[in-house]
Formats: structure tokens, sequence, C-alpha cells
């Protein structure tokens, strides 16, 4: 073992001390030694680790394991907090240096003192040459939280990415995260915190809007990080979300050594096996509820081409329990009429939502209820769930086009999507 001891005061620079255990190098502090441990970051597509992400673990004398954070604390009333950090690095690099490496990244999270620090780049600049790394092998994990709004930070990072590095924004949805943040910094990944997961595994809403947060990282330009994943549940869905990267103990644990390379293509494979079950059976389930709605959908336009009335028509589907509102467009998307109501259901919410349910006139022709049906008429289409904008809740908009007396036709139901999940 190879160790970096931080000397007292008086000692102009630390000195490597030779141990005898292998290559793995620590850092004594007082009475504690602290070592490097990497748990892997797996790509979902490439079924294995593309990275490991580095940490510290430290014992006492007794060779008790105690919290990391002990000796960083000790360290901040020292005042040698930078210093510590600095070596942690140095110590990472070499054990990272020592794997039987793929060009897997290294992700080093970064203490913003270091950062603002002008020489900061140059350091771990001249500590990877020392070593053969390239900068690309390294990724430097930038809080959201640090750096605040300066233009300077701003600035310091891209000069890190000039240099080679790659830039990780840690912790995206925490607290004020903010797109800005994103669009500011450029990182090349984003990792989501574990807050949200949190979130998203007590609240099936917060759940569904997951994918959608990672589409828009995705077209911003950056690559998706999910760590935290802790259980089946959790991996499941990071997955469903389309993040390109996976960490956590579900998959493996932090360790002093590299996992093998194919160590989790199976637990992948039964992953995505178990995603695909899941997502068939939510579309079916999905099916058998919105059954009914297709096939009065379907009767009530055959009775808006024979000529019947618009209440008329679509009396049974206002008699579905989950029905929000019908309403009829014409070729072009504009709304002909007001939307047709069930009798006696008002919500309060649509009562606060007054301004917006009154519609006739309105223009839909780039919704997607109405491109699709105006493109293939005669067959019903089923939007996945989405915002509606009469009461502002989730809703799923049933649409069919006909040809009639008045020319082509769409007849639209929206299901008020809230009250059917909360159902089931």
């Amino acid at each position: 073992m190879s160790m970096i001891e931080l000397d007292p005061p008086g000692f102009q620079s630390p000195r490597p001390i030779a141990g005898d255990e292998g290559s793995r190098r620590t850092v004594r502090y007082g009475g504690y030694t602290v070592f490097s441990v990497f748990q892997p970051v797996f790509s979902v597509s490439h079924r294995r680790a593309i990275g490991y992400h580095a940490s510290l673990r430290a014992h006492d004398e007794n060779c008790k394991q105690v919290p990391s954070g002990e000796v960083f604390t000790q360290a901040a009333r020292r005042g040698d907090l930078l210093e510590l950090g600095r070596l942690a690095e140095s110590l990472h690099l070499g054990n990272f240096n020592a794997f039987d490496s793929h060009d897997e990244w290294l992700f080093l999270s970064l203490h913003p003192a270091a950062l603002m620090d002008t020489s900061y780049g140059d350091a771990l600049l001249a500590g990877l040459k020392a070593l053969g790394l390239p900068a690309q092998r390294v990724v430097l994990e930038v809080s959201e939280q640090a750096g605040g709004e300066t233009t300077r930070f701003a600035e310091i990072i891209d000069s890190l990415r000039k240099s080679g590095f790659l830039i990780a924004l840690d912790g995206f949805g925490a607290k004020h995260s903010n797109i800005d943040r994103v669009w500011n910094l450029r990182p090349d990944i984003v990792t989501l915190d574990r807050c949200i997961l949190a979130q998203a595994s007590e609240h099936s809403h917060i759940e569904r809007v997951l994918p959608g947060i990672v589409s828009m990282l995705h077209e911003s330009g950056q690559l998706v990080l999910m760590g935290g994943l802790s259980t089946e549940r959790d991996a499941l869905i990071a997955l469903e979300c389309n993040v390109d990267f996976v960490q956590g103990s579900f998959f493996a644990a932090p360790s002093v050594e590299p996992v093998a390379r194919q160590a989790t293509v199976k637990l992948m494979d039964e992953l995505l096996a178990a995603l695909r079950q899941r997502v068939a059976a939510r579309e079916r389930a999905q099916s058998e509820r919105l059954a009914p709605f297709v096939t009065a959908l379907e009767t009530a336009s055959a009775h808006l081409v024979e000529g019947e009335t618009m209440a008329d028509a679509t009396a049974p589907l206002l008699a579905l329990r989950e029905t929000a509102r019908c309403f009829l467009l014409d070729g072009s998307g504009r709304q002909i009429g007001d939307n047709v109501l069930p009798s006696g259901r008002a919500s309060q919410r649509a009562k606060r939502f007054r301004p917006l349910l009154h519609s006739e006139g309105a223009s839909w022709e780039r919704r997607p209820y109405f491109i699709e049906a105006v493109r293939a008429p005669g067959q019903v289409h089923l939007t996945p769930p989405y915002l509606s904008i009469n009461e502002a809740h989730l809703c799923v908009t049933a649409s069919i086009a006909a040809e009639t007396a008045r020319g082509m036709q769409v007849l639209c139901v929206d299901i008020n999507w809230e009250v059917a999940a909360h159902r089931n």
C-alpha cells in the first residue's frame, strides 16, 4: 500500500510513504486512514460499466470504519479542507490508474472551493500527465448548487472543458434547480438528484413526467445519469425514463476493485424484459379501460354521419363515468359549437378554470388527436395522457374522423384520466 500522509503545519508538502499491501494508495490524516472506493456507472444500452464514481472511505487506528465526512469536518476546522480534497483527488487518480482499465471514465466530485481556485485545473492536469491518463478519461462532477450564477464560475467550467475534461452537472432537480443552469454551463452529463427518484416512487404523477425531463435534457444536448438506484422498482423507473446511465447498489456497491466487464449483462437483460412486461401490462389495462369509449365513439360518429344532432349522438358517451366532454371539429381543426358536457357533473376544478371551458371556434389543428384522425378517417385514435387546457387536468382524448354532409368532421371525447387512474 502506498500512503500519502498529510503532515502537521511546518511541512512544505505531503510526501508518499510506501506500504506493503500492494499498489493501493491511502491518505493518512490525524488518526484516520482514508482510501478510495469506486462505484460503477453503467450504460443501459452497452450493458456494461462505462465509468466509476470515486468516493472516500475511512477507518480509525483500530480499523473501525468511520464516516468520511468526519475526516473532512476535522479538516475544515483545521483549515486543511482544500489540501485534503486535492490529496483525495490524487488518491483517486492513482488507484483508478491501477485498474485493468478499458477506457472507462473516472467520475470525480469537486468541492466548489477547489473549482474557484484558479490553479486547480493546471494541478489536476499535471497529476494526470504524471500517470499517463488523458483528461478525457475524467468526468468532473459539479454540484448543481455550486458557484451561484457568477460569470467567473461558468468561465472556469468552460476552461476545464477546453482542457479535455468532461463536465457532469450533479444533483439536477434538487432545491432550486432550473434549466438555465444546464444551458449556461453546457455539461456533457446531467445527474438527476436522488430526491426525484424518491418522489417518483411515491407519486405516479411525478413518475409520469420523468421521461419528459429526460427528453428535455437530451434535446438540450446532455446525456442523463440516474443514481441512487437501490431496488428493482428504482431501476425500472430509470430505464422507462430512457436515461443513458444508471448507478446504485442495485447494480453494484462501491468497491476497491473494478467490476467484471460482463458483470451486469444478465441483470440488464432481465430488467429490460421486466420493463417490456410492465409496459405491456399497463397498455393492456389502459386498452381495457378505454374500450367502452372506443365503442361508444364509433357509434356516435356513425350517428353523426346519419344526421343526428351532436347532443343525441354523444348521449351514450356522456353517460360514461370518466367522460369530461365531447366536441366536434371541422376539416381544418376549428371547433364546431361549444363543448358538450355531462349533465350535472361540473367539478370545483371546472369552476376555477371557467374562462377556458367555452371553446366554440377554438383551433385544435396542431393537436395530435386532430392530426392523427384526419390522417386515417374511420379509425379511433387515442392520445397518451396529457394536460387538458379546458380544466388543466390530466386527460386522454379519443378521436375519429368521418365524412359527413357538411364535409370532413372529427368527433372527440376527453376522458378524465385522473379519475380513471385513481380508481385503478
